[in-house]
């Protein structure tokens, strides 16, 4: 059974070597994510070129995601690298302080004393360690440990509740940002959006970066802040996906909320066509151990019947000791999923309006297809916007991309249910088809006399023009 959920793997010091990557694309990788908060420049070109190196080599295509490091609203280093603190403990965060120590440490966000009043809680490290702000003078916050522990060289802080005014596109990421266009990455994901206007700044600055290689990527908006929860839909609307950032929301809405979050944003995204990524400790466990833990399965296989296009994976593959054994595991949970999601195709074009031609064309495809029971949807697409709309929909038919542009083939590997196939411009409609059949054939997808439903646009090669639909019997072109 073909995997419908994408694997976002994020590479490292464990995995950037050409041997371990090659088996992770074998085992399932389809998006590679690049860290921009760790590394330099260069070491991000270096493996972009050796990511397309090793995909081509295996025959497959994998798109390329740049991570964005986002404000760094982080505690400064110490004396000692570390200090324990104890419940009650006097404890400041002083923006002018170089070194710290027992009593105060640095800040790398020197405005977060303007952020903050008395009575405001922090929580550094994950919300290991939370501080309650008993006042602030100047450029020192002064707090009391409520929970304390090991604080060590720049560990986060969040403000419960949110709030913080750090910018979501610091000036290294812009700098960034032309870095990852300098290889085309596909995808762009945005750290601490706080509304629409944070995508739209990005997005602009990634086309203005991509138009000399005539390239314009995807924006990925990670959810976050507690902010941005009220202003979803403005920035699902800006956006071209979301990625359910489990980690920092967790922080600042606190870990009982986060569940009923991941399933509303999964569902709003969908409702308004975009994407989504589900991330953070998804196979925590792994970084040490060979095999998940059982909440950990149950984690990935409810996001998949969440609906989401993609999991990922953090440190489990950047620095993990077993980045092959995680992907192998999560494209088994995945599969194992799937063949227990119900197929409810009726009841979502209940009172649905078309609004678009070619999102008719593509709604009628998905539609025919399972009533039909045809073996495959074949969306010859020039941009993948219909294969897109299809994904959005649960099937149990797979979804083909046939399409002649390879960022297209790229960018269309992280929608769920789509797999992409190349097939160059042909001259007219009738070898068109048989090109997509003959491709069809060549994959095991079809056999002779199996039904397929197609869809494409004339005149052919036109961007956002799929206007017709054929039901077609392999093996008569």
């Amino acid at each position: 059974m073909s995997r419908a959920t994408k694997i976002v793997a994020t590479i490292g010091p464990a995995s950037s070597d050409r041997e371990t990557l090659t088996r992770m694309i074998r085992a399932g990788v389809d998006v590679v994510r690049l860290n921009f908060s760790h590394g330099k420049p260069q070491d991000h070109i270096d493996r972009a070129s050796l990511v397309r190196e090793v995909a081509d080599e295996c025959g497959k295509k994998v798109a390329i995601m740049a991570d964005l490091q986002g404000p760094k609203i982080r505690v400064g280093k110490f004396e000692q690298g570390k200090v324990m603190l104890a419940n009650g403990d006097k404890f400041i965060l002083d923006s002018d302080c170089q070194m710290g120590n027992q009593e105060r440490v640095g800040l790398d966000y020197k405005a977060l004393p303007r952020d903050l009043r008395g009575n405001d809680i922090l929580l550094l490290n994950d919300g290991l360690i939370v501080l309650k702000v008993e006042r602030v003078l100047g450029n020192e916050i002064h707090t009391v440990v409520m929970i304390g522990g090991e604080l060590s060289n720049n560990k986060g802080i969040n403000r419960q509740g949110g709030g913080l005014s750090a910018p979501a596109l610091t000036a290294k990421d812009m700098d960034d940002i032309k870095t990852a266009m300098s290889f085309q990455a596909d995808y762009v994901a945005v750290s601490f959006p706080k509304n629409a206007t944070d995508m739209e700044m990005a997005r602009q600055l990634s086309n203005v970066a991509g138009e000399p290689f005539g390239h314009k990527p995807m924006m990925i908006a990670k959810i976050e802040r507690a902010e941005a929860i009220p202003l979803l839909q403005e920035i699902l609307d800006a956006s071209d996906g979301i990625m359910v950032a489990r980690g920092d929301l967790a922080v600042e809405v606190g870990n009982a909320a986060v569940p009923g979050l991941q399933k509303r944003m999964i569902k709003m995204a969908r409702a308004s066509n975009k994407l989504t990524i589900t991330a953070t400790q998804m196979m925590e466990s792994m970084i040490v151990n060979a095999v998940p833990t059982r909440a950990e399965v149950s984690d990935v296989a409810n996001a998949v019947l969440d609906g989401t296009d993609a999991v990922m994976t953090s440190a489990e593959t950047a620095s993990g000791k077993y980045p092959v054994e995680t992907v192998e595991a999560m494209s088994a949970i995945c599969i194992e999923a799937e063949r227990s999601d119900n197929v409810q195709l009726d009841a979502d074009f209940l009172n649905l309006r078309f609004t678009r031609v070619d999102q008719s064309i593509a709604y009628g495809a998905l539609f025919t297809a399972h009533h039909l029971r045809v073996k495959a949807i074949a969306a010859l697409t020039e941009s993948g916007s219909t294969a897109l709309w299809m994904s959005r929909h649960n099937i149990d038919i797979p979804i083909f991309a046939i399409t002649p542009n390879v960022a297209t083939r790229r960018k269309a590997s992280l929608f769920r249910n789509v797999h992409t196939l190349e097939l160059a411009q042909c001259p007219d409609t009738e070898a068109m088809l048989k090109g997509a059949q003959d491709l069809l054939l060549a994959q095991g997808a079809v056999q002779k006399g199996d039904l397929v439903v197609a869809t494409w646009g004339e005149p052919i090669g036109q961007v956002g023009g799929t206007n017709a639909l054929k039901i077609l019997r392999v093996g008569e072109y």
